[in-house]
């Protein structure tokens, strides 16, 4: 994701530096790819750059933030993170002469125009929006407080990968009952969609799962904080902490066999 909203910038005339140090050979080309510049460190970045954007696993965002404390300039916190993290990282921001911009990104990598949105919020929110105008990313001002965007990311990935898991679960469920050939039965008659999500659920959870663990967490973080219950994306957290890792994995059947072997503690399925 990073890389692809950074070629957003680069093609429109930005110079967009990168950080290599730690960082894998696969990030580097993916980097190279998108025009963007070797800055060595997250520090060598910070002394160079206007804008910082943040856009990394949720678990890692505060991490990133402490990293360029004293940045003065524009940092954008794009991640899936609750309102409460973001207006943590913003108070780090701001406290040592910065400015803070809240961001969720709704969407796949952006490569064409249409298919992804930024949502933004804040006092400079409009700042932002037009560094990114006529690029494939469709950067929209979410109103609203601070952390508005935030709420949007939490409410939209509540249900998209919060359901995700739940179907997840529920097949696992009927598999621990020894009824999962007669729940699919069903779900071809009255429910025909969902044995394929179910497959689709467990190929994200494979090649995703690792980063949505932290981003359930801050999505109950923030259904606490608005007095809901927090129990089913505490649960989904759980999910994809057991389900395997595999950035190659496919919607397939023999995938879906793995994660639900791995959600009932029969190990991992052939």
């Amino acid at each position: 994701m990073g890389a692809a909203v950074g070629r957003c910038l680069a093609d429109r005339g930005h110079q967009v530096l990168w950080a290599s140090q730690g960082r894998g050979p696969q990030t580097a080309a993916r980097a190279q790819a998108a025009g963007l510049t070797d800055a060595g460190t997250v520090a060598g970045l910070a002394s160079q750059a206007e804008v910082i954007v943040s856009v990394c696993p949720p678990h890692a965002a505060l991490d990133v933030a402490w990293a360029v404390h004293g940045f003065g300039g524009l940092y954008l916190d794009a991640n899936a993170i609750s309102p409460g993290t973001a207006r943590e990282i913003a108070g780090m921001i701001t406290g040592s002469g910065g400015r803070y911009v809240d961001g969720g990104i709704i969407g796949p990598p952006p490569r064409a125009a249409g298919h992804t949105r930024l949502y933004l919020s804040g006092d400079d929110a409009g700042e932002v929006r037009d560094l990114f105008a006529g690029t494939a990313l469709d950067a929209r001002l979410a109103g609203g407080t601070l952390t508005a965007a935030s709420a949007v990311k939490m409410a939209y990935a509540g249900w998209t990968k919060g359901t995700a898991a739940l179907l997840l679960a529920v097949r696992a469920l009927a598999r621990a009952e020894g009824v999962e050939d007669v729940l699919l039965a069903e779900w071809e008659q009255s429910q025909p969609a969902l044995a394929e999500r179910s497959r689709g659920a467990a190929r994200s959870a494979t090649a995703k799962g690792w980063r949505w663990v932290a981003e359930m967490e801050e999505i109950a973080a923030t259904m606490a904080a608005a007095g809901l219950p927090d129990g089913f994306h505490q649960a989904a957290a759980e999910i994809f902490r057991r389900s395997p890792r595999d950035r190659a994995s496919e919607a397939s059947d023999k995938t879906a066999d793995q994660v639900l072997s791995a959600l009932t503690g029969d190990g991992v399925g052939g």
